[in-house]
C-alpha cells in the first residue's frame, strides 16, 4: 500500500439542481456510446495490509475480526451480496481465534453457495518485484494448504493489486497452481493510459518463454481507480489507538437517500462508462472496498443495496445493470464472450511509476537489513525442511517428537510467507512492523536450528580421536548434488586442528578475523553429497605438546598496503599486484588501492574492472513534492563518489585469498565506512571445484551512511555492452533490459530489481552478478553495473512524519555478492547452479565435543540424493497436512467432521523439481531430463506411491483442467498440467526447460 490523496465525495455538485438525466446527458458521448449495454459486476473486499502502517497484531485488535464478522453477517442476511477474501494470514487468525463455531458454520455455508470466495489465496499478497520465486510458492502453499485441508476448496482467481509492479514470474506460478484469471493494478501510469485507450488491458499472458502457452493465464489489469471505491464508502476508518487518525482514508460518505440518490447515481454511472469504454467487453469489474473497510459490513452492504435496487429500477434509462459478484463471477462472464484475446510475451511490467518523476525503484534496497534477514531465513527453512524430512523417513531409532518439530518448521514457514507481503520485505513499513517482522522471522530461525540440533545430536560421531575437548561441527548440505565449498566459522583460539570424523586430517586455514577484534575465522575446504552432511572436529592445539602429530590449520601471510587517497589524474595501471586462483588472477593498482583488471583462464581475457561506492544525495524538504522515501528513488543528479581515501590488504593463503580494502568517507576519519572483501578459493581443480574455482566471493560492509543518501558499489569494466542489463524476475527468469532516456528521470527510470542475478556482457565475456538478497541493479553507463546496497532518507512530508514512514536507519550491512566472469558458453552453464550455492550454502550446526566417542555401529549409514545438473530440488519435505490426498475422499471427511480427529501424515512428502535453464539457452544443459524418482529418492526410503500434483498440492493434475481462452494467434491451449504420471510401474518423468513439477512421494513405513 502506498499513500495516495483520497478523492473525496463533492457534494451534490454544480448541477444538482438538473434532473438526473439530463445530468447524464451532460456527460456526453461516453455515456450514450454504451447505453443500454453495461453490466457492472460490483466485488466488495476489503485490502488488509499484513504489516503496513501496523502490525499485525495491532490490526487483530482493532479491526481484521469485526470485517470477517460483520461481514458473514451481512452476507447471511442478504442472499444476493458477495466478499472475496484475499490474505489467509489474517483469514486463519479470526478462524482459529476469534470464529464463533456458529460464524464457522456460516462460513462453511458461504463457501458452499458460492458467495464468499477467496481469492488469491496465499498468506498475503506478495510483492512481485525483490521476493524469490521459492517464497512465492510458500506462502502460496500455506495458505492453499489451509483453505483445502479446512474446507476442500481450491482458490482459482488471483488479486495481485497493490504490489509495487508486476513480474512475469507470478501468472506462471498462478497457472501452474491451476488458477483460470490473474488480476494486477499497478503499472507504469503512461502505459496504463495507453492500454485503456487501445481497449488492451485485458490480454492472455505467457510469462515463461519456455513455458509459452502450456502455462498461459488470462490477465486484468485494472483500470486508473484500482482497487479503491471512492465516494461510495460508508464505515470510515478504524481508529488505532496511538496511532494518527487515518487522514487518506477517513471520510464517512452520507447515506445513500431519497435526497442523495442523484448524487450517487451520477457519480456511478459516470465512473462505470469511463471504465466501459476501456474494456472489449460491456462486463465492466467494479471493485468495491479500499484499506481497511467493510469492518461494519451491514453499513457498507444497506447503502449500496439501496444504490443497486435504484440503478436496476432504472437500467433502461441509465442503460446499466448492477450485480454483486465474486471473481468467478466476473471472469465467467468475460469468458463466455466470443473473444480473441491478445497474448502479451514474457515481458514483465517493472518498473512501475505512478506519475512523471515518481518511479518506485528506491524499495528494490529499503530495509536491507530485513531483505537479507528474510532471505536467510528461507534458506535455513529449506535446510530444515530437508534434514528432518530424511531423519523422518531413515532414522531406525527417533528421539525427536515430530509433532513439536512440525510446529518448529511450521513458525518459520508463516514467517517466511509474511514478510514476503508487498509491504514487508520491500521495506515500505513504519519500523514498528519492521520490529515485527523482524521478531516473527528470528523466532522461527531458532526455532529451526533448535530442531536441526537436535537432529545433529542424534547423529553421533562414530570417532572424535582419543582425547575430550574442542568443537564438533555438523555440515549439512541442502542442495541436490554435491558441493565442494569453504565454509567459515569464528573461534577463539589462533592455532587450530580440524580432523574429519575418522581423524584424518582437513585442509584448513586460520587468520584474524576481518571484522571481529581478538577472534579468528577459520575456513574449512568441504566437499559434502546431496542432502548429505560431514562431522569436522576442531580443537585448539597446545603449544606445550612439541611432540603433537596434530596437523594445524595454515596461516596465510598479510601485506598491507597504505592510505591512497581518491586520484583525480586518471594515472592508474603502472603498478600491478596480481592476486590468483586456478581460474582467475585479480589485477590490484598499488596507486590506488582499486582493483584494476582480472584475467579470466578460459577465454584468456583480461578484462578492465574497477569498483568504488558513489552516493545519491536526495533533495528533501517542505517543498519537495518528490523525494525519496521508502518507495522512491529520485536522486538530486548523477552519483558521486563517497570516499576520500582507501587503505588494502592481502591475505594470501593456502586455501583462500583475500582482498581487503577499506574505504574512508574523509581521508582524516579513523574508522571506514565502507568495505569490500573479496575472496578467491584454491580448491581442487577437477570437475569438483569448478563452481568454487569460477567465483570470486565479494561481501561489503557499508555504513553508517550520512542522511539523505543511497550508496552503491559500481563496477566498471572494458565490456561493450551498449548500455544493456539482464536482470532476473524473482530467481526465475532473466529480463533483457535496454537504457531508456528520459529528460528528467533515467537514473531511477534504468533501476530494476535484482533478486538473485543481473549480468552485463558483450561479444566475447559476460560479467554475472549473484545476489544473497534483493537490491536495486543499474547499468547507467557502457560496460558498468551498480548494485544499490544501502539507503538513508528523512523528508518533511507531512504524511511520512505523521506515521514515522521515514528510513532514517544508522544500521551497517553487509551484503554479498559473488562475481563470475568469463564466456557466454561458460557462465550460461555455471549462473544458475551458483545462484543456488549462494542461496543455500551448507548449514553449520556447532557444538562442543564433551568427550571420547566410543567406536560402534555408528549412524545409518548415509546414501545421498543427487539430480543432473539442469535439475534443482526446489522443495522436499514434510508438510504435516490431514488431508486425503483423494479430493472425493476429503470432502465426505469434511462433511462428516472427520477433518477434527485427523492427524498429519508424516509419510508423505512434498517433492518440486525444477529444470534450471530456459529451451536453447545451453547446448547441453537445455535438454529434457528424464529420472526415475524411486531410483533418485532410494536414498531416502522406499517410494511405495507417487501422484503428481499443482504447484501448492491442492489439485490431483488429473483432475486439474483449466480454462481456455481465445487467442488473436490461433493458438487455443488449454494451460493444464502436463501428462500425469504412470502409476508406480514405472515412476518415470520427464522435465522440460523451466517446468517445476509437484509431487506427492509416499513412502514405506519402516
Amino acid at each position: 500500500t502506498s499513500p495516495s490523496p483520497r478523492l473525496l465525495a463533492a457534494g451534490m455538485g454544480p448541477h444538482s439542481w438538473l434532473p438526473l438525466f439530463m445530468q447524464l446527458a451532460l456527460l456526453g458521448p461516453q455515456w450514450a456510446l454504451h447505453f443500454y449495454k453495461v453490466k457492472v459486476f460490483v466485488v466488495p473486499h476489503s485490502h488488509m495490509d499484513v504489516g503496513w502502517l501496523h502490525t499485525v497484531q495491532e490490526s487483530m485488535q482493532v479491526y481484521v475480526p469485526d470485517v470477517y464478522n460483520s461481514v458473514v453477517e451481512a452476507l447471511t442476511r442478504g442472499k444476493r451480496r458477495r466478499f472475496i477474501a484475499v490474505e489467509q494470514e489474517y483469514f486463519r487468525l479470526w478462524w482459529d481465534g476469534f470464529a464463533s463455531a456458529k460464524r464457522k458454520q456460516q462460513v462453511r455455508q458461504l463457501l458452499a453457495e458460492q458467495r464468499l470466495e477467496f481469492v488469491l489465496g496465499g498468506q498475503v499478497m506478495h510483492d512481485e518485484a525483490v521476493t524469490h520465486f521459492d517464497d512465492q510458492i510458500l506462502q502460496l502453499t500455506e495458505g492453499h494448504g489451509f483453505l483445502y485441508e479446512t474446507f476442500g476448496i481450491r482458490p482459482q482467481f488471483s488479486w495481485q493489486v497493490d504490489p509495487f509492479g508486476a513480474s512475469a514470474t507470478t501468472p506462471t506460478l498462478l497457472a501452474l497452481a491451476g488458477f483460470n484469471g490473474h488480476i494486477i493494478s499497478r503499472i507504469d501510469y503512461d502505459l496504463k493510459d495507453a492500454m485503456q485507450h487501445a481497449q488492451g488491458l485485458q490480454f492472455v499472458w505467457r510469462g515463461s518463454r519456455s513455458l509459452e502457452a502450456r502455462q498461459e493465464i488470462f490477465t486484468h489489469v485494472l483500470d486508473q481507480y484500482s482497487y479503491c471505491s471512492d465516494g461510495f464508502m460508508w464505515n470510515g476508518s478504524p481508529r488505532f489507538p496511538d496511532r494518527p487518525f487515518d487522514m487518506d482514508y477517513s471520510a464517512v460518505e452520507m447515506p445513500v437517500s431519497q435526497d442523495s440518490m442523484n448524487h450517487y447515481v451520477l457519480n456511478l454511472v459516470d465512473n462505470v462508462n469511463k471504465r466501459a469504454a476501456w474494456f472489449r467487453t460491456q462486463h465492466v469489474l467494479w471493485p468495491w472496498g479500499c484499506d481497511r473497510q467493510f469492518f461494519n459490513a451491514s453499513q457498507q452492504f444497506a447503502n449500496m443495496d439501496r444504490l443497486m435496487d435504484h440503478i436496476n429500477k432504472h437500467t433502461p434509462e441509465l442503460g446499466i445493470s448492477m450485480q454483486y459478484a465474486t471473481l468467478a463471477e466476473y471472469f465467467q462472464a468475460v469468458f463466455a464472450q466470443d473473444v480473441s484475446w491478445q497474448v502479451r510475451d514474457h515481458r514483465d511490467f517493472l518498473p512501475y511509476s505512478s506519475a512523471p518523476e515518481q518511479t518506485w525503484t528506491g524499495f528494490y534496497t529499503s530495509q536491507s537489513g530485513l531483505k537479507r534477514l528474510a532471505r536467510r531465513a528461507s534458506a535455513l527453512l529449506y535446510a530444515g525442511e530437508s534434514l528432518f524430512t530424511r531423519y523422518m523417513l531413515s532414522a531406525a531409532r527417533r528421539f525427536l517428537d515430530p509433532a513439536w518439530a512440525l510446529t518448529q518448521l511450521q513458525q518459520l514457514r508463516w514467517a517466511v510467507s509474511e514478510v514476503q507481503h508487498h509491504d514487508g520485505i520491500t521495506g515500505t513499513h513504519i519500523l514498528a512492523v519492521r520490529d515485527m517482522f523482524v521478531e516473527h522471522l528470528t523466532t522461527g530461525m531458532a526455532g529451526v536450528r533448535k530442531l536441526m540440533d537436535s537432529i545433529a545430536q542424534d547423529m553421533p560421531l562414530t570417532h572424535s580421536g582419543p582425547e575430550p575437548g574442542g568443537h564438533v561441527a555438523m555440515v549439512y548440505n541442502p542442495l541436490a548434488w554435491t558441493v565442494t565449498t569453504v565454509i567459515t566459522l569464528t573461534v577463539s583460539f589462533p592455532e587450530v586442528s580440524v580432523t574429519d570424523e575418522s581423524g584424518r586430517p582437513v585442509l584448513a586455514q586460520v587468520q584474524d578475523s576481518k571484522e571481529t577484534p581478538s577472534a579468528y575465522d577459520l575456513h574449512v575446504l568441504t566437499t559434502i553429497p546431496g542432502l548429505s552432511y560431514q562431522h569436522y572436529i576442531i580443537r585448539p592445539i597446545r603449544k606445550a605438546r612439541e611432540d603433537s602429530q596434530e596437523a594445524a590449520a595454515t596461516v596465510p601471510s598479510t601485506i598491507q598496503f597504505g592510505l591512497k587517497l581518491r586520484r583525480q589524474d586518471g594515472q592508474v595501471g603502472r603498478n600491478l599486484v596480481p592476486v590468483k586462483n586456478g581460474c582467475y588472477t585479480v589485477f590490484l593498482d598499488k596507486d590506488t588501492n582499486l582493483m584494476h583488471s582480472i584475467w579470466e583462464r578460459q577465454s584468456n581475457r583480461t578484462v578492465r574492472m574497477s569498483q568504488e561506492f558513489l552516493a545519491y544525495c536526495s533533495v528533501y524538504g517542505y517543498e519537495e513534492a518528490v523525494t525519496s522515501d521508502n518507495y522512491l528513488f529520485t536522486p538530486n543528479g548523477t552519483a558521486e563518489p563517497a570516499w576520500a581515501a582507501v587503505r588494502m590488504e592481502v591475505v594470501e593463503g593456502q586455501l583462500l585469498s583475500e582482498i581487503r580494502q577499506y574505504f574512508y568517507r574523509q581521508a582524516n576519519d579513523s574508522d571506514h565506512t565502507y568495505a569490500i572483501y573479496s575472496r578467491l578459493a584454491h580448491g581442487p581443480q577437477d570437475s569438483a571445484g569448478e563452481l568454487l574455482c569460477h567465483r570470486i566471493e565479494q561481501e561489503y560492509r557499508v555504513g553508517p551512511l550520512e542522511l539523505n543518501h543511497e550508496v552503491v558499489l559500481r563496477t566498471s569494466t572494458s565490456l561493450n555492452t551498449g548500455l544493456v542489463l539482464y536482470s532476473d524476475n524473482n530467481g526465475y527468469q532473466m529480463q533483457r533490459r535496454t537504457y531508456r532516456h528520459d529528460r528528467n528521470n533515467s537514473v531511477s527510470l534504468n533501476y530494476y530489481p535484482m533478486a538473485q542475478s543481473a549480468f552485463i556482457q558483450d561479444g566475447g565475456s559476460r560479467l554475472v552478478l549473484l545476489s544473497e538478497q534483493a537490491h536495486g541493479v543499474s547499468s547507467q553507463g557502457n560496460g558498468q553495473v551498480e548494485v544499490m546496497l544501502h539507503r538513508r532518507l528523512w523528508n518533511k512530508l507531512e504524511w511520512t512524519l505523521q506515521y514515522n514512514l521515514t528510513h532514517d536507519v544508522t544500521s551497517v550491512v553487509r551484503p554479498v555478492l559473488w562475481l563470475l566472469l568469463g564466456p557466454r558458453t561458460l557462465t550460461t552453464g555455471l549462473r544458475q547452479r551458483s545462484g543456488l550455492e549462494l542461496q543455500h550454502r551448507p548449514v553449520v550446526l556447532f557444538r562442543e565435543l564433551g568427550g571420547t566417542v566410543q567406536n560402534g555401529p555408528g549412524p545409518r549409514k548415509q546414501e545421498p540424493v543427487t539430480l543432473p545438473p539442469s535439475l534443482h530440488l526446489q522443495i522436499l519435505s514434510i508438510p504435516g497436512w490431514k488431508y486425503s490426498s483423494n479430493h472425493t475422499v476429503h470432502l465426505k471427511n469434511l462433511q462428516k467432521g472427520h477433518y477434527r480427529r485427523a492427524k498429519a501424515d508424516f509419510r508423505r512428502v512434498l517433492l518440486r523439481l525444477h529444470h534450471l535453464y530456459e529451451a536453447g539457452e545451453h547446448q547441453a544443459l537445455s535438454r529434457p531430463v528424464t529420472l526415475n524418482l524411486q531410483s533418485v529418492l532410494r536414498g531416502l526410503g522406499s517410494v511405495v506411491a507417487v501422484e503428481e500434483r499443482s504447484l501448492t498440492g491442492t489439485w490431483d493434475v488429473n483432475s486439474l483442467h483449466r480454462w481456455s481462452w481465445k487467442t488473436e494467434d490461433g493458438h487455443h491451449h488449454r494451460g493444464s498440467s502436463r501428462r500425469p504420471l504412470p502409476p508406480l510401474r514405472g515412476p518415470n518423468v520427464t522435465i522440460h526447460p523451466k517446468e517445476i513439477r509437484t509431487f506427492f512421494i509416499h513412502f514405506q513405513e519402516q
